[in-house]
């Protein structure tokens, strides 16, 4: 229950939600909705934890700096696999989103965090800790797909199975979801990042090219599939010759660029079937016509809806704006923040 303290501090605070997410960060504020989308990187001096520019390298102008950056300068990804890998980075990088997309506000916020499914306790407490340090008031965590689940407005209070398949940047999401609660969960640390990473290795293997992952994502947006669609397209790339260490450009077809992805494409089908097999008999029944829902950068990814409908064999839908559904949800809670309590995490509930 909420102190009267409490009551009267968030009448001068806002309450701000975070998808702290691997590849990028949405920040969503209580009645405006989502505010801010940058990519969670961050730009410091090598050798210490100092962010560039005033505290102020950090997302696009980071990112930027990805692989360009001078011997003195580092840009930095301080999440690996949906968790923290650098606590320190991570802070400074919360902090600035939170000034940036909230500067008014003189009372300490309270803040909504989505976390992985399978994120451990250590890695939950290093997250509300970071968030503390940051400038938070209060931490609530959310599950990533009940928070997707909420963004896509499925009506996942309702005694009914609903599967969502939320693929983000280090981390993919699969959960079954009945009365607001995860019935069954699988995670794996295979996304956008490990279809990144399965690019930059086929390219260096078959054509002893290296080329940086911002180029890898570029030929994943661009040409890259799960599946054949009738249309072949070439990309040229650019890059380090292993050989004789000079830059050198070749060309790459899509039908190349799907071979090289299906190491991970099909790690994420299994990951579906693996949670399917655990899941109750009269869930599994609702799932015949609730299908799937997909969610996630990652599932912009051309013919994955098509792969997992052949594989699975049930409906497959890939959610409007789906890159948005987690910090959609987490808006939608925002709104209603001690009446949906029941479904967070804090650090009492650990």
């Amino acid at each position: 229950m909420k102190s009267p303290f409490d009551w009267l501090l968030s009448r001068f605070s806002a309450d701000i939600g975070i998808d702290l997410g691997t590849a990028n960060t949405l920040v969503a504020i209580r009645g405006a909705g989502i505010v801010l989308n940058e990519p969670s990187v961050v730009a410091v001096k090598r050798g210490t934890n100092r962010v560039l520019m005033n505290g102020t390298a950090v997302g696009t102008t980071a990112k930027e700096m990805l692989g360009k950056a001078p011997g003195n300068i580092m840009a930095v990804r301080p999440l690996k696999n949906g968790v923290i890998a650098d606590f320190e980075i991570t802070e400074a990088m919360v902090r600035y989103f939170i000034k940036k997309a909230n500067p008014s506000t003189w009372v300490r916020p309270r803040l909504l965090i989505s976390i992985p499914s399978g994120i451990t306790a250590v890695e939950k407490r290093a997250v509300i800790n970071c968030a503390e340090r940051a400038g938070a008031r209060r931490v609530f965590l959310i599950k990533e797909p009940l928070a997707a689940g909420l963004g896509v407005e499925l009506p996942i209070n309702e005694p009914k199975g609903h599967l969502i398949v939320d693929v983000g940047g280090g981390t993919t999401e699969v959960a079954v979801l009945s009365l607001a609660s995860l019935v069954e969960k699988y995670s794996i640390r295979v996304a956008g990042d490990e279809m990144d990473q399965a690019i930059v290795q086929y390219v260096r293997k078959k054509y002893n090219l290296l080329v940086g992952e911002q180029t890898a994502e570029r030929i994943k947006i661009t040409i890259g599939s799960a599946y054949a669609t009738g249309d072949e397209y070439e990309l040229e790339i650019r890059g380090r010759d292993l050989k004789d260490h000079l830059p050198r450009k070749t060309n790459v077809s899509s039908d190349e660029i799907r071979e090289a992805l299906q190491p991970p494409v099909r790690a994420i089908i299994q990951a579906i079937r693996n949670t399917l097999e655990q899941t109750p008999p009269e869930i599994a029944a609702d799932l015949v016509d609730t299908g799937i829902v997909l969610t996630g950068g990652g599932v912009l990814l051309r013919g994955l809806d098509e792969v997992i409908a052949n594989e699975i064999k049930l409906p497959v839908a890939v959610a409007s704006d789906p890159i948005t559904a987690v910090a959609r949800g987490i808006g939608h809670i925002l709104e209603q923040l001690d009446l949906l309590r029941e479904i967070l995490e804090t650090a009492e509930s650990e």
